[in-house]
């Protein structure tokens, strides 16, 4: 029987007497032979299909490229990643008078791609013999690795870079880079802080300024150099820093110091003209930063203050109104709470006015000021004097003030001539300020500004009365109590001397002393505040085996007046300032008549 063919098969089996048609795959090739046949009229479609083909290829590159550009493999992600954070630079800074405390020189890093590094062995070979100070395993771990980018050594030399270079290894280049350098070396370290390898700043004001964002509002892919930004201006004067410094340096030797540390503010701006803090550091090479006894102890450090303390106590009860200048205490015997007694160090065992209280430094006598307020004005007013809370600057390091968990009378008591509430020395010295500017708490600045700036943001504490009294009775000090070792000729300098037993273990510790000085200048209308601080100073023969404020902390305070005063534009007077304190005269205080 015949087999019934659909009509699709009978088309492609072919009928019968009729030539087979050729598969599609075979019409193709013939088409494509007999294009190719050289005859004239098919040159046209020729050159078609070249063309077509041309820019098919074209197309296929151009589309590879952009996939390259929009989708970067990790080795370019990475270095341009690296290159775009070491690019930017950082601000210059500035002291008050533009001379350059930091600032960025150009350098170069190494960095290898270990994916196109062919012999790894080979290549840590000739790398370690032209810089000698990389470690050989290291490096060839990091070689041996899939990564796209690694570092290899960061700031390395013009020569070094040549003689890399001149080893012509593949998947080894060069990224360009802005180092941090400190021209002045460790002076004004503890202000300035330091930037890391890849430009970070790490502490101080570099911190502060990466803080702010001015990196990365001006200098993040942007800023080539230090010269495309405005410097960064402090309230510092580079030469009082040094001068500063200097005497710290010759005074922590002499009187065999554990540590030492000075200030000088201006009382009518708040600005930081120097601040020292020894042991320091250098920030070209920071790694000594990290010691524990190499912190800012103006800023960081908490201390008892010591008698520096009686300054606020007497304003506070001058201010009070309960108690005026020509006020008087009984300090003929001892002052005894419960079980405790306070008495004081070299007692005149007699009736003390307000000011002789101040410069004989009586604790039985400040005692009795701050108990006339009572506990909760004493809390307020120190308060108010900025005592009890954390003091926050541009420099990022601080300290909270260790304050009493239970605050009574007794609290009081040791408070008002500086014992049992710890303070950093800074904002110790900005309420001292407070008292002898008029009365005009400002919050201290390491950057420059005008004393109009700074009045608009400053707060009234004291009346101008009792600003003048303050004055007054640290003048006297400085020419009767225990400031006259800092009182240099020409000068008028007012001051008060603290010494504290440091706490060891939660113990006061006899032997172990934190002194103070603090000085005005000059004590008729004061512009600058002195101030500095011993840590364990010893006693010497020459101070007869004393090792309290006045023979260290005073002696090195007078120093720097001397030698810091000229610099900041304050000649001496040889001739003492016609009836500097008015009030005072006419309320008839005791020593305005004498």
């Amino acid at each position: 029987m015949q087999e019934d063919i659909s009509p699709v098969a009978r088309s492609e089996a072919g009928e019968p007497g009729a030539e087979p048609r050729p598969s599609r795959l075979r019409r193709i090739l013939a088409f494509v032979r007999d294009l190719f046949r050289m005859r004239s009229e098919k040159s046209e479609a020729r050159v078609g299909l070249v063309a077509v083909a041309f820019s098919a290829l074209f197309l296929l590159i151009i589309g590879r490229l952009a996939m390259l550009a929009l989708a970067p493999d990790a080795a370019n992600s990475a270095r341009r990643a690296a290159s775009s954070a070491i690019a930017a630079a950082r601000p210059d800074i500035v002291d008050r008078n533009g001379v350059v405390l930091a600032t960025d020189v150009k350098t170069v890093s190494v960095f290898a791609e270990p994916r196109n590094i062919i012999d790894k062995d080979e290549a840590t070979e000739l790398l370690t013999a032209v810089l000698p100070d990389l470690n050989a395993r290291e490096l060839r771990d990091k070689l041996g690795t899939r990564k796209g980018f690694v570092w290899v050594k960061r700031e390395i030399t013009p020569r070094q870079q040549a003689e890399v270079h001149r080893l012509g290894i593949p998947g080894v280049g060069f990224l360009p880079e802005h180092k941090r350098v400190y021209p002045n070396g460790p002076v004004a370290a503890h202000v300035l802080g330091f930037a890391n390898v890849d430009n970070e700043g790490i502490a101080g004001i570099e911190k502060y300024i990466d803080n702010q964002g001015l990196k990365d509002l001006l200098g993040a892919g942007f800023a080539r150099s230090a010269a495309d930004l405005k410097p960064v201006q402090l309230s510092l004067d580079a030469n009082a820093e040094h001068a500063v410094r200097d005497e710290l340096v010759k005074g922590m030797e002499k009187f065999k110091a554990k540590a030492v540390a000075a200030l000088v503010m201006d009382v009518n701006t708040g600005e930081v003209i120097a601040l020292v803090s020894l042991p320091d550091f250098d920030p070209n090479n920071p790694v000594d930063a990290l010691e524990k006894d190499r912190i800012n102890r103006m800023n960081v450090g908490v201390f008892e203050m010591g008698s520096t303390f009686k300054a606020l106590t007497t304003a506070m009860a001058l201010d009070s109104g309960k108690v005026s200048i020509n006020s008087s205490f009984d300090a003929r015997s001892a002052l005894r709470y419960g079980r405790f007694k306070i008495s004081d160090y070299h007692g005149k065992n007699r009736i003390l006015t307000v000011p002789e209280v101040f410069i004989y430094s009586s604790n039985i006598g400040t005692a009795k000021m701050a108990l006339t307020i009572g506990v909760e004005g004493h809390k307020a007013f120190l308060k108010k004097m900025g005592q009890l809370d954390r003091l926050r600057t541009e420099l990022p390091e601080s300290a909270e003030p260790i304050l009493p968990p239970r605050w009574g009378e007794l609290n009081t008591i040791t408070i008002s001539y500086g014992h049992g509430l710890a303070v950093a020395p800074i904002q110790a010295a900005a309420a001292v300020a407070a008292l002898v500017n008029g009365g005009y708490l400002m919050k201290p600045t390491f950057l420059k500004r005008s004393e109009e700036e700074a009045r608009a943001e400053a707060t009234r504490v004291i009346k101008p009365e009792t600003s003048e009294a303050m004055r007054y009775i640290m003048r006297l000090n400085a020419t009767r109590g225990s400031a006259t070792k800092a009182s240099v000729p020409g000068y008028f300098v007012g001051g008060k001397t603290g010494t504290a037993d440091k706490v060891i273990n939660g113990r006061y510790a006899k032997n172990k002393n934190f002194t103070t000085f603090m000085a005005t200048v000059p004590a008729d209308k004061p512009k600058y505040l002195f101030l500095t601080i011993y840590d364990e100073p010893q006693g010497l023969p020459e101070t007869y085996g004393y090792a309290t404020a006045a023979w260290n902390a005073g002696v090195t305070t007078g120093r720097i007046i001397e030698r810091v005063a000229p610099i900041l534009g304050l000649p001496p007077r040889f001739e003492p300032p016609v009836q500097p304190f008015p009030t005072m005269v006419r309320l008839g205080a005791w020593g305005s008549q004498q």
